[in-house]
């Protein structure tokens, strides 16, 4: 970074993200120097002279020690919004790594104790002596060849990407467990290894080094060792379904008959446990495995694992906006339906919204803090504190101190808020798990701003009245929230048809999530008084007894209690909709805490080459900056790159380039400096250098000619034009049109 500060400090701040944007391209358009030399000598006298004046001047002695001040500000500004961006996704990246784990430690659980059954039936098959175990050979009890005990882990997944994650989770589970572990890739088990490479990569992973001899009778003896023995051997292979199958029956039926000296037992990924395994093994080779099954969780549920961790209960301030949850949404969905692509999309509209926005520093320090001093560090006094922290230029956004003091208090009011909202949409979230609403389409309609606003009136009124908690006999469809539709809608007509029994548990639920937010958890008081037991005592008293049995004791003796029930329970999501669920962009400084320029985010991910490439030919002045170009513009200079000049006359032409006309509006291009040259050489009295320069034409036409065809096949590279068919000799074909 050290040699680039003359570029950095050139630019002005105004400009930052647009060069920032200009870094996400193929390649850059490059500028040719000149070729005179004498052009040179007047350019570095003139710096030269301009140099002494400034430093004879003590106003621009001035004027340039305050831009040296302002680009180094600016150079401090960009490394702290850089280890802000870093603190806070490391802390959403161990917060995802955590949630996953937890998701699969049951299924962990149930794969250890099965490690340890395995390994102890076969451990009965008989202890060999030192002696047989040392032979080279295999050693089978009743002449008959031993069983592996196999896993197959069913991902669910369509990619395996998801699934390395997990294996390597699985890994480190068992090694702490005291296993010996062993990882292997599917690409080793293919046809260009065999057999022997496949051992060679066992006894690599085991072992713990280097070896060339292809020989179990090495794990053999290395298990044998004191260190090594008595402890399971497992090894995990991802993905089932890309192993070659002849490769693997060979190394099945070769374990197995090492069964006694090697227990090794197989853990093998797969997305069904139906097709795969008989459509890479044959039967011989299956008879050799004692196979058990175990389930992860489906994709869309580890989604919403990862959404409710990251994005709802918010582990750091950072959120994102509605149409950029829409887009990763639909990314999710149609690119290639893996964990992995969503987390890399919400890592680059993290790294945009620190890149773009100044003040998401204030971000980055307030989790810094929070995690040393393990207390929340977004009170007004500390936001403030942050404030007059920051750097120069973060600090020029802001103008004045009452400013400062809005900002902090409003920040402090939007952390408030964010928590109040996610308390409403796990709320729902929980009713809508009856209906089966997945949290990550619940999460995009809870941010859409529109559909705040389309609920009625009679749902953003603060009081209990209004919002429908008292015991009035109205009926549900006179909140405004039944009518509308939408998944939020959806939840709300599933809770109007509830049995007492599930909304009891529900209400239960509420409570657990509600247990620290005072302003909702007062309101559902008020739902929990509604509901009374037949022996006088609240349903939570009663909460060990059977659904069933406590769903009979509650006081719904008729059709119209429980009517009433339901609609109570209505009226306070009526109320948690109209009064907490104001998204974040309709409130004050949220730009700080949250990203939402979709455009460049889908720029960043999908992408347009294309008209990158484009826009770079046609106006690489802006990029480069030069002070030739920057003067002239889009004029054709000489010194601009071929390729360049290339493009840019072929914006004159319709579909088809005449190739004649194409090269001679280059060659008058190329040769303007040379025929000034020319003209004075006509008027000086010296033959020799007349001759020479005429000797030198055909060279230069070579040269031109040369320089014209590389341009064009550059430009046929990028995509840009196509090259002159049979039909038409003569013409290239245009390809792209306009930006």
């Amino acid at each position: 970074m050290a040699p680039s500060g003359c570029v950095t400090d050139s630019i002005h701040p105004s400009t930052a993200p647009e060069v920032e944007e200009k870094d996400l391209r193929p390649f850059f358009v490059l500028h040719k120097a000149s070729s005179r030399k004498k052009d040179r000598t007047p350019t570095a006298q003139a710096k030269l002279c301009k140099t002494n004046e400034l430093s004879s001047s003590p106003e621009s002695v001035k004027k340039l020690g305050g831009s040296m001040t302002g680009g180094c500000d600016l150079h401090l500004f960009q490394q702290l919004q850089i280890e802000a961006f870093d603190i806070v996704w490391e802390k959403i990246e161990s917060t995802i790594k955590g949630v996953l784990r937890d998701l699969n430690a049951n299924v962990f659980n149930s794969i250890q104790q099965w490690v340890l059954e395995c390994f102890n039936t076969t451990k009965l098959l008989g202890q060999h002596t030192i002696a047989e175990a040392t032979r080279s050979f295999p050693v089978l009890n009743n002449t008959t060849h031993g069983q592996l005990f196999t896993a197959f882990i069913v991902t669910r997944n369509i990619e395996f990407v998801d699934d390395m994650l997990t294996f390597e989770e699985l890994g480190h589970f068992l090694k702490s467990h005291g296993c010996h572990v062993a990882k292997l890739s599917s690409l080793e088990f293919s046809l260009k290894n065999g057999i022997a490479g496949c051992l060679k990569a066992l006894l690599r992973e085991f072992v713990g080094c280097v070896i060339d001899s292809a020989d179990i009778s090495i794990l053999a003896s290395w298990y044998r060792e004191h260190v090594n023995y008595n402890k399971p051997l497992v090894l995990i292979i991802n993905d089932l379904g890309r192993c070659s199958g002849s490769v693997l029956t060979d190394f099945i039926l070769m374990l197995s008959e090492w069964i006694v000296k090697v227990p090794i037992i197989f853990i093998f990924g797969v997305a069904t446990i139906v097709d795969t395994p008989r459509n890479i093994l044959p039967s011989h080779a299956l008879e050799r495995l004692c196979p058990s099954s175990f389930m992860l969780g489906t994709p869309a549920e580890r989604m919403d694992a990862v959404v409710e961790a990251v994005l709802v209960k918010h582990c750091t301030m950072f959120s994102i906006g509605h149409k950029v949850a829409v887009f990763l949404r639909n990314y999710f969905i149609n690119q290639d339906g893996t964990i992995t692509s969503f987390i890399r999309a919400l890592k680059v509209a993290c790294l945009l919204h620190f890149s773009m926005e100044p003040l998401s520093l204030i971000h980055g320090r307030a989790l810094a803090e929070d995690q040393k001093e393990g207390k929340s560090a977004v009170s007004p006094e500390t936001l403030l504190k942050y404030i007059d922290e920051l750097p120069l230029y973060a600090r020029n956004q802001i103008a004045d101190h009452h400013t400062k003091k809005s900002t902090a208090e409003a920040l402090s009011e939007l952390v408030t808020m964010q928590k109040l909202w996610s308390t409403a949409v796990l709320c729902l979230y929980e009713a809508g798990k009856y209906s089966r609403v997945r949290l990550l389409d619940l999460f995009c309609e809870a941010l859409s701003h529109d559909k705040y606003l389309s609920t009625g009136p009679d749902c953003r009124v603060g009081n209990e009245r209004n919002c429908g908690l008292s015991s009035t006999n109205d009926s549900c469809q006179q909140y405004s929230i039944m009518q509308s539709g939408g998944y939020i809608g959806q939840i709300v007509r599933n809770v109007r048809d509830l049995p007492a029994g599930m909304l009891y548990q529900l209400i239960e639920n509420w409570e657990k999530l509600t247990a620290d937010i005072s302003e909702i958890h007062e309101k559902l008081k008020v739902l929990q008084s509604s509901l009374r037991c037949e022996d006088g005592k609240s349903p939570r008293k009663s909460s060990k007894d059977n659904p069933k049995r406590y769903a009979s004791r509650i006081s719904v003796n008729t059709d119209k209690d429980a009517r009433m029930l339901n609609s109570q329970a209505i009226a306070f999501l009526n109320c948690l909709v109209g009064n907490f669920l104001k998204p974040i962009e309709g409130m004050p400084f949220h730009e700080i805490l949250c990203f939402k320029n979709v455009e460049k985010l889908q720029l960043v991910l999908i992408g347009d080459p294309r008209r990158r490439i484009q826009v770079d030919l046609l106006e690489f002045h802006k990029i480069l900056r030069c002070s030739c170009c920057s003067k002239n513009g889009n004029a054709l200079l000489p010194s601009r790159h071929d390729s360049s000049i290339m493009y840019s006359l072929a914006q004159e032409h319709g579909d088809l380039i005449n190739l004649h006309d194409w090269f001679q509006s280059f060659r008058s291009i190329v040769l303007q400096n040379k025929n000034k040259r020319k003209q004075s050489a006509k008027q000086s009295p010296q033959p020799k250098k007349r001759k020479a320069i005429n000797g030198s034409a055909d060279q230069n036409e070579a040269s031109i000619q040369a320089r014209f065809c590389k341009a064009v096949t550059e430009l046929q590279i990028t995509g840009l034009v196509r090259m002159p068919s049979k039909r038409r000799p003569n013409f290239a074909q245009r390809i792209a049109f306009g930006l």
